[in-house]
């Protein structure tokens, strides 16, 4: 099964519906919410919910007890309780969310491919109800998807494929507007993320996904992992890999984390 769900295939089913909206540089995904949702749908909060507190790396995982919170209120109950996702951009957050999830355990992620867009251009009404919390029981728990710490990001850097999700100029070290220090993991390789989806914010066919990892040297035989400057668009690498039938592992401190320590190495230049 495909991590993207359509709206089509949405309509034909049941799911918890989470709202993933959020920009980097303001303003507050839940004024975006609040203005207009898919009918039930939940608002998580990335920085608050779906991240712990900076240091080291700007958006390290969240805590055990905050997932748990977020996945109660929502009715969740049950590992295997079908979940869709989605923000108002590209699947940034939601894959974010997405990945999360299913590290503290829940079975039947999907993101809504094309997002809030392509619900309304489909003809998908909005909402600006809120639904009630409600009284689920699951507990989140930690571990059920591997993540790379920054020794083995280094360790697959060097005998497998380490995906930069970031743009060219990030990775070069030519610019770095978000971290105090430019650069790349030495041996990396610069995949960035946003030539993953169309115009119109949905990921670009699978066959084509495939070809593209294929080409930066991914395989099935291959360690693969990624990472970017926070973990944010890193798990949309991950998500657009898994779509073209890899199984890649992330780096969730990633760069924003890598250059906390300063014995790490670090490269510059486009290769």
């Amino acid at each position: 099964m495909s991590p993207l769900i359509t709206v089509e295939e949405l309509r034909a089913s049941s799911p918890v519906l989470f709202d993933v909206t959020w920009n980097l540089a303001g303003p507050p995904g839940r004024e975006a919410y609040d203005a207009g949702h898919l009918p039930g749908a939940y608002f998580v909060d990335l920085d608050t919910e779906l991240a712990g507190p900076p240091g080291p790396g700007r958006h390290p995982l969240p805590d055990a007890t905050v997932v748990t919170t977020v996945l109660r209120r929502a009715g969740i109950s049950s590992a295997d309780t079908p979940v869709v996702v989605y923000d108002a951009a590209n699947s940034m957050a939601a894959a974010r969310a997405w990945w999360v999830f299913r590290y503290f355990g829940l079975t039947d992620v999907r993101v809504l491919d094309g997002g809030l867009a392509a619900w309304r251009s489909a003809g998908g009404e909005v909402s600006t109800d809120v639904p009630a919390d409600a009284q689920g029981t699951y507990t989140a728990t930690p571990g059920h998807i591997p993540v790379l710490d920054a020794e083995g990001a280094a360790e697959i850097a060097a005998k497998g494929i380490l995906l930069d999700a970031r743009a060219p100029e990030r990775f070069a070290g030519e610019v770095e507007p978000m971290d105090p220090v430019a650069g790349h993991i030495p041996g990396a390789t610069n995949a960035p993320t946003t030539a993953n989806v169309t115009p119109t914010g949905q990921f670009v066919p699978a066959a084509d996904l495939r070809d593209r990892f294929s080409t930066l040297g991914v395989t099935e035989s291959k360690d693969t992992a990624v990472y970017c400057g926070s973990g944010v668009t890193a798990a949309h690498e991950a998500l657009a890999l898994e779509v073209a039938g890899f199984t890649p592992k992330v780096y969730i401190g990633s760069w924003s984390e890598w250059i906390t320590d300063p014995t790490r190495p670090v490269a510059t230049g486009k290769d």
